[in-house]
């Protein structure tokens, strides 16, 4: 069990720094490596299918960032910027958006759950075919949802 848990972690940076600039790669590493990576510069990097449960994003830049079918699940990305990021048929099971920048983030098919939005700035989502429970993301108008903070 121990050399199979070392092999993925050695393994793991492998698969997600195509497109990473020298500038972002060793702080995806970290991520990779530690599953944190607080105010962290991600814009545009490749996460596609990244498990990531339960990482400490807070205040991370993940600008334009592709998490297509990653595994979000209990992430902590209060203050993340995630402008234009493709979270498609992303797994966001109580993940803590508290003011984030969610602009232009494309939520097809994803499921989110449970999830904190509380002051998150949601201009032009894509919410198309996403599974959304518990979580103050609607279409806007007067039947907006307004669910509280955590606590």
């Amino acid at each position: 069990m121990k050399i199979k848990l070392v092999a993925v972690l050695i393994a793991t940076p492998l698969f997600f720094t195509g497109a990473v600039s020298a500038q972002n790669s060793q702080q995806l590493q970290r991520l990779l490596q530690t599953n944190e990576c607080i105010k962290c510069n991600l814009s545009g990097v490749d996460l596609i299918g990244a498990h990531l449960i339960g990482a400490d994003l807070r205040g991370a830049n993940l600008k334009g960032a592709n998490l297509t079918r990653a595994n979000i699940e209990g992430a902590d990305l209060t203050g993340a910027n995630l402008e234009g990021a493709n979270l498609s048929s992303t797994f966001a099971t109580n993940v803590n958006f508290k003011q984030a920048d969610l602009d232009r983030v494309n939520f097809a098919n994803a499921k989110i759950h449970n999830s904190n939005v509380y002051q998150a700035s949601m201009n032009d989502l894509n919410i198309a075919g996403a599974d959304i429970v518990e979580t103050g993301i609607g279409i806007g108008g007067e039947e907006a949802i307004n669910l509280p903070d955590w606590d």
